[in-house]
């Protein structure tokens, strides 16, 4: 680990000085600190906002669901209202990491996660994420977890966040205070897509600093679920994963949400599959056909081949288990 200066700030007028001055953010810390210990991450300064109120979940009908950037992920995961209205979100927190880091980790850091990646972790591997023009590694090295879904010829790492995918899903909001004011993103917006930058992950300024996540008013009733295909059930990242909401209403599908997981270089929305779902009754048929379109121009490589179809059965599997058909 490198050197660094540490600061603790008390409110975010403080916390948005010392970001202006170029400090990054800390608060769980459960990604950041890990990175630094491999000389991944190398920040001259870091600014701890865990003291800042930022702490707040507010949950109605009529309004949506806002969780503030420095609620822990297993507090989300156990707000009543929230499993009760979003079991989508409880369920992606719930099978995320394990009990002490979700205990530890803020809503905010989870989607600023950085990937897993095993060649953005190795410092001696060429990656541009890490280091920008020095290649891809995973391009023609082993890349069985890697993505399928919005790659180039840059980067193919996938997000890791799974509770991101839900927010994809819900088509959220992040909400963002920085030296020129506040302003809010569509979470589709917010994280970014690789292209010729993948070191450039997030659309945020220089000093931003991440205070909510909000997901606006849905229809009632809402039915969702959260879907997680994976190595082993215990501390493992998703090979393919599926947030579904769907809105039926006397037997027909008035609005439908699908967003997938470790197999995008982001929360993958899947527009075609929802566009299927809309004005339709639940069927067995109908989960299958929509499913089809999951892998819309997928790019498949050497050793991930196999995502494809998995991500297929994925949502054909979910749409089943929160259609009620299953």
């Amino acid at each position: 680990m490198f050197p660094f200066a540490y600061t603790r700030v008390s409110n975010t007028r403080e916390a948005l000085d010392a970001g202006r001055q170029g400090g990054r953010y800390i608060a769980g810390g459960t990604t950041l600190v890990d990175l630094m210990r491999e000389t991944v991450e190398r920040p001259e300064s870091l600014v701890d906002i865990s003291a800042l109120p930022l702490r707040e979940i507010t949950v109605t009908e009529r309004a949506g669901l806002r969780i503030g950037a420095l609620v822990r992920m297993s507090e989300t995961a156990a707000h009543p209202k929230v499993r009760t209205l979003y079991p989508v979100v409880s369920q992606a927190l719930e099978l995320s990491a394990s009990a002490q880091l979700r205990n530890m980790a803020t809503i905010g850091g989870n989607i600023m996660q950085r990937t897993r990646c095993t060649y953005f972790r190795d410092v001696t591997a060429d990656c541009n994420k890490r280091e920008p023009g020095s290649g891809c590694a995973a391009l023609h090295g082993y890349n069985r977890t890697h993505a399928i879904l919005g790659t180039s010829e840059s980067c193919v790492a996938t997000h890791p966040s799974d509770v991101a995918v839900a927010f994809a899903a819900l088509e959220a909001s992040v909400h963002l205070l920085g030296p020129d004011g506040a302003r809010s993103l569509p979470f589709a917006d917010f994280l970014l897509r690789p292209r010729s930058t993948p070191s450039r992950e997030q659309a945020l300024r220089k000093g931003e600093l991440i205070t909510a996540v909000e997901i606006p008013a849905l229809p009632r009733p809402l039915k969702s679920g959260y879907l997680k295909v994976r190595d082993r059930q215990s501390y493992e990242f998703a090979l393919t994963s599926a947030a579904v909401a769907l809105h039926i209403r006397r037997g027909v599908i008035r609005e439908a949400r699908v967003a997938v997981g470790g197999v995008g270089t982001v929360p993958w929305k899947l527009p075609a599959v929802e566009q299927h779902l809309i004005g339709e009754r639940p069927s067995e048929s109908l989960w299958t056909a929509a499913a089809e379109r999951a892998a819309d121009g997928a790019r498949p490589l050497e050793h991930n081949g196999f995502k494809v179809e998995l991500l297929r059965r994925t949502v054909e599997r979910q749409l089943r288990i929160v259609g009620g058909t299953k």
